[in-house]
C-alpha cells in the first residue's frame, strides 16, 4: 500500500490552493496511468523502451509509412477507448467546479479530463476526436472510427477521397496546435499558482510553459513520481502517485 501523503505537505498545498484567486493546473501521462494507459518515458514500462519514436510517431513516418504508425497506435487507442477518468482527475474537475481552479493545461490525448468534468482543457498535443485526411486535408470527427479502428485495426480512411485519416495528435516533427497554444500561455501567464501533476516536466516546448506562471510570480506545487528540474523552486512536492495525493488534496481544499 502507498504511503499517505504528508499531512504537512498537503496543508501546506491546499493553503496555498484556497488563497489562489487563478490556480492552474499541468498534466502528463502520469495521471493517467491509473486509468491503464501507458506512459512514453517511464523505465521498463514506456512505450519508447519498444519503438524508435521517430520510425512510427513522426510527421514524416506517417505520411511515407502509414501503416506502421497505425500498428504502433492500436494498442494505445485499444487502452484509451477502454480507459476510464480516475480520481485525480475527478479531483480536478471537482476543484474546478468549486471555482478553486481556473483550467487544466494537458500534454495527454486521452480526453480523460474533458470525460471527468472539467470544462477548460487546453489539450496542447492534441486530441483522438476528429482526425485530417492526409492527402485532402478533410477533417473528420472521428466518433466510432476510433473503437472500429481499436477493434479490428484497419486504418481509418477518407470518405472523400480515401486517404488516410491522421488522428488530430502531434507528432514527433509537427508544430503544437497555435490557438491552443496561445490559449494555454495566457492561462499561465495570468495564474497565481500551478499545479504540475504526473508530468517529468522532460518534453519540450511543454516543458517550458510553466516558466509563463513562474514569470508572473505564481507558486508552485508538483505532484510527480520522479524529480524535475523544477522542484527546486516549487514550494510544495509530493513525488507519490497523482491518484494518492490529488483526491485528498481537493478534499481539503474543498473542505467547508
Amino acid at each position: 500500500m502507498a504511503a499517505a501523503p504528508s499531512v504537512t505537505s498537503l496543508q501546506r498545498a491546499s493553503d496555498l490552493l484556497r488563497a489562489a484567486r487563478r490556480p492552474v493546473a499541468l498534466t502528463g501521462a502520469g495521471i493517467s496511468t491509473p486509468s491503464g494507459i501507458p506512459d512514453f518515458r517511464s523505465q521498463g514500462t514506456g512505450l519508447w523502451e519498444r519503438y524508435d519514436p521517430m520510425q512510427v510517431a513522426s510527421l514524416i513516418s506517417f505520411r511515407y509509412k502509414p501503416e506502421a504508425f497505425f500498428a504502433w497506435i492500436r494498442p494505445l487507442a485499444e487502452r484509451i477507448v477502454q480507459a476510464e477518468p480516475n480520481a485525480a482527475h475527478l479531483a480536478l474537475a471537482r476543484m474546478e467546479s468549486a471555482g478553486r481552479l481556473t483550467g487544466v493545461v494537458t500534454q495527454n490525448i486521452d480526453d480523460l479530463h474533458r470525460r471527468a468534468g472539467s470544462k477548460c482543457v487546453c489539450e496542447i498535443h492534441g486530441h483522438l476526436r476528429s482526425a485530417t485526411c492526409g492527402s485532402c486535408y478533410r477533417q473528420t470527427e472521428t466518433g466510432g472510427l476510433l473503437a472500429e479502428f481499436s477493434r479490428t485495426g484497419s486504418p481509418p480512411r477518407c470518405e472523400a477521397c480515401g486517404g488516410f485519416l491522421k488522428p488530430d495528435v502531434v507528432l514527433f516533427g509537427e508544430q503544437l496546435p497555435e490557438q491552443v497554444i496561445r490559449q494555454a500561455e495566457r492561462l499561465l501567464a495570468s495564474s497565481d499558482l500551478l499545479l504540475v501533476a504526473g508530468s517529468s516536466l522532460e518534453v519540450t516546448p511543454a516543458a517550458l510553459l510553466p516558466q509563463r506562471a513562474l514569470e508572473a510570480g505564481a507558486r508552485l506545487i508538483i505532484v510527480n513520481h520522479e524529480p524535475t528540474y523544477l522542484d527546486v523552486r516549487a514550494d510544495v512536492v509530493f513525488h507519490e502517485d497523482v491518484i494518492d495525493v490529488l483526491p485528498t488534496l481537493a478534499d481539503e481544499v474543498l473542505r467547508a
